[in-house]
C-alpha cells in the first residue's frame, strides 16, 4: 500500500500570509442577540444614517416637569425646548450632546410653544401667562417681553414677510384672537394685526409666502387667513387680500376689515397644531380625536374638501395635550410624524398613508416632534421630562 507523498515546500522558501477581510466600516455597530455567553456568535449589523454618537441618543436632566415643544434650529446643529417648569434648555445635536444653556425666569408660568428665528440666533417663545418673549440664545438676554394676549398663548410661528425682508410672527390665545408680530431684535411691542377668530385658538402656522396664516380653533375647523405687508415709511400698515388669488370655493380672513370667510373642514374634534410641507403645498393636523388630517392647501385641489390624506395610529389620549406634529425635511417632505397618549411616536409615509415606524422609548405621553433639516433624524420630547434622538432610514427617491 503506497503512501501519499507530502506537497513540496515552495522554491522560494516564503511563507505567503492570506491577507484578512476587510473590517466593517465604522458607521456600523454589533449588537449581541443575548447576554448569554453560549450564544455570542448570534449578531448583527445596524447601517448607520447620521453623523449622531449612536442610534439613540436621550437628552436628560435639564426639566423638571413635561417638555411641551423641541424643535431643531434651521441649521440643525442646536435644539431648544420648553417645558411647563417655565425654563427653557438648549442642546447640542451632536456629540458631545451638552446641554449648554437653561433659561429660567422667563415666565411666570409653563412655556407651550417655540420657534427659532429663520435667520438670526432669536428664539421665540409663548407662555400660559399670556405673554410672547424675544430671546437672543446667544447670551441669554431676553430682548423683549410683550404681554401679547389677555389669556394663554398656545402657539407660535414665524415666516418672512414677501418681498419686505422683515421677519413675522404670529401668535395665537384663547382669548380667541391671532396677532401678527414684528420679529427680530428690533421688535415693537404693539401688533402689526389682530385677528378675530371668535372661540380659543390652539394653532397658527404660516404659509410658504407668508401671506397667510392657518389657524386651529376649538371649533374643529382651520381657518385661513390672508395678510398681505407692505412697507410705509418702514412701518407695516395692513393690505386688503386679493380675493382673486384664491379659488372660488375658499374665502380668506381679510385682516383690515377682520371678517372670517373661510376655514379648511375635515376635523370631528380640536386641532391641535398645524405644520406647513416643505413645498408649502399641504397642512399636517393631529387633533383631539386621534385622527391626523393632511389638507392640500394649493391655489386649485382635486378634492372637494381639500384633505389629501387621512392617518390613523396615533391616539391623543383623554388629557386634552396639544401634540405638535412635523414634516421630514431632508426627504422634501415625504414623511409626517405624530406624537401619541401611547408614550410612541407614528411616522407615516405621505403618498401611500402607510405607517412606516412605531417608535417607542418614552415613558408618558409624546408631546412635540421635529425632524432634523439635513439628516434622518426625528428629535421628540414628552410628559415623562426628557427628549430623544434617533436616526432613521433615509427616504427612498422616488
Amino acid at each position: 500500500m503506497s503512501k501519499r507523498s507530502l506537497s513540496p515546500p515552495p522554491t522560494g522558501g516564503a511563507l505567503i500570509k492570506k491577507a484578512r477581510a476587510t473590517p466593517p466600516p465604522s458607521n456600523q455597530i454589533i449588537i449581541s442577540s443575548s447576554n448569554d455567553d453560549r450564544n455570542k456568535g448570534l449578531v448583527r449589523t445596524v447601517q448607520r444614517t447620521s453623523n449622531l454618537e449612536a442610534p439613540i441618543v436621550s437628552l436628560a436632566g435639564a426639566h423638571s416637569a413635561e417638555i411641551l415643544s423641541c424643535r431643531f434650529d434651521p441649521s440643525g446643529q442646536n435644539i431648544a425646548a420648553c417645558s411647563s417648569d417655565r425654563g427653557i434648555s438648549l442642546w447640542r445635536t451632536y456629540p458631545p450632546n451638552t446641554n449648554y444653556a437653561l433659561l429660567s425666569s422667563f415666565a411666570k408660568a409653563p412655556i407651550l410653544d417655540l420657534q427659532w428665528s429663520l435667520y438670526s440666533q432669536l428664539l421665540y417663545s409663548v407662555s400660559a401667562d399670556h405673554t410672547f418673549t424675544i430671546t437672543d440664545v446667544t447670551t441669554g438676554e431676553k430682548l423683549r417681553r410683550i404681554r401679547a394676549h389677555r389669556e394663554i398663548i398656545n402657539s407660535v410661528d414665524r415666516t418672512m414677510a414677501g418681498g419686505a425682508g422683515i421677519e413675522l410672527v404670529a401668535t395665537g390665545s384663547d382669548d380667541g384672537t391671532v396677532k401678527v408680530w414684528e420679529g427680530g431684535d428690533e421688535a415693537k411691542k404693539q401688533p402689526v394685526a389682530t385677528l378675530e377668530v371668535g372661540c380659543p385658538v390652539t394653532a397658527v402656522c404660516w404659509s410658504a409666502d407668508g401671506n397667510s396664516i392657518y389657524v386651529g380653533a376649538i371649533d374643529n375647523e382651520i381657518h385661513v387667513g390672508a395678510y398681505y405687508p407692505c412697507v410705509v415709511d418702514s412701518q407695516y400698515s395692513d393690505v386688503s387680500f386679493n380675493p382673486m388669488s384664491f379659488s372660488y370655493d375658499r374665502q380668506v380672513y381679510d385682516l383690515r376689515k377682520q371678517e372670517q370667510v373661510d376655514s379648511l373642514m375635515g376635523h370631528t374634534d380640536t386641532p391641535t397644531s398645524i405644520s406647513l410641507s416643505p413645498d408649502g403645498n399641504y397642512i399636517l393636523s393631529p387633533s383631539l380625536s386621534s385622527q391626523t388630517l393632511i389638507h392640500d392647501v394649493r391655489p386649485f385641489s382635486s378634492s372637494a374638501n381639500r384633505i389629501h390624506r387621512t392617518l390613523h395610529g396615533a391616539p391623543a389620549g383623554f388629557e386634552n395635550t396639544l401634540l405638535r406634529g412635523a414634516w421630514s425635511r431632508e426627504d422634501g417632505g415625504r414623511r409626517v410624524a405624530v406624537g401619541g397618549a401611547d408614550r410612541m411616536v407614528c411616522i407615516w409615509e405621505v403618498e401611500s398613508s402607510k405607517l412606516l415606524y412605531k417608535l417607542p422609548g418614552h415613558k408618558g405621553t409624546v408631546t412635540s416632534v421635529d425632524f432634523h433639516p439635513k439628516e434622518p433624524i426625528i428629535l421628540t420630547g414628552s410628559k415623562d421630562g426628557t427628549m430623544l434622538l434617533g436616526e432613521i432610514e433615509p427616504s427612498l427617491a422616488v
